[in-house]
């Protein structure tokens, strides 16, 4: 675990507190802020330090020390004035990584110009998860820096008796195999080896494009 804490949550409602939790689990110190009572006694059994204090007061940032850390993620609600303001704070005292979650794509833009690293709507996240499960079987998710890349499960039938180093995955379509489920195991087996065989009913996480997945026949 790290000694200092490293990573910031500015509003405490359910999703700033999930993400805390989350992080706490992984280890990781986590410094949280909310103007609300009720937030902060739900977060202080969770979190490492927990401040009441108005994030969109530059100066209560500088006191609680906001600028020595690595991460700072924004999710103060409704309140488009409130994140803008708070998140301009955040980069003018340092802090390298500001994420931020916005209620819809103006709030996004306007986000964005004041710099920070990454803006989230939450809904159009799970929105997108939803249907690409309906529409790409095996579906595990995407990646906000690039929603065009997705980690899916494939079910080995034509590839059987193959290794991955026969199949050339990463030089004929730019795919990464990052776990294997031999059939009939219940555990995954991280960086599979690239000589081994693969079987009948062995199931493979990939990772890589949308367009060069559906050129695949497993």
């Amino acid at each position: 675990m790290n000694k200092f804490v490293q990573v910031g949550v500015i509003g405490l409602g359910k999703f700033g507190l999930e993400f805390g939790k989350h992080l706490t689990e992984l280890g990781i110190n986590i410094l949280g802020i909310d103007t609300d009572e009720d937030h902060i006694k739900k977060a202080r059994h969770i979190f490492t330090q927990v401040y009441q204090a108005n994030a969109a007061n530059k100066e209560a940032l500088q006191q609680i020390g906001v600028g020595d850390l690595s991460h700072v993620l924004v999710s103060v609600g409704d309140s488009i004035a409130a994140s803008a303001m708070i998140s301009m704070y955040l980069k003018e005292l340092g802090v390298p990584v500001v994420w931020v979650k916005a209620i819809n794509e103006d709030h996004a833009k306007l986000l964005k110009k004041i710099g920070v690293d990454d803006v989230f709507i939450p809904e159009s996240m799970a929105a997108r998860q939803l249907a690409n499960r309906t529409t790409i079987p095996g579906f595990i998710d995407y990646f906000p820096f690039n929603k065009e890349i997705v980690v899916k499960e494939i079910k080995i039938n034509n590839w059987a008796g193959q290794s991955l180093r026969d199949l050339k995955l990463t030089n004929q379509y730019r795919i990464q195999a990052i776990a294997v489920k031999k059939s009939g195991e219940k555990d995954y087996i991280l960086i599979p080896k690239a000589d081994e065989k693969l079987a009948v009913g062995d199931v493979l996480v990939i990772i890589g494009e949308i367009k060069s997945l559906a050129e695949i026949d497993p």
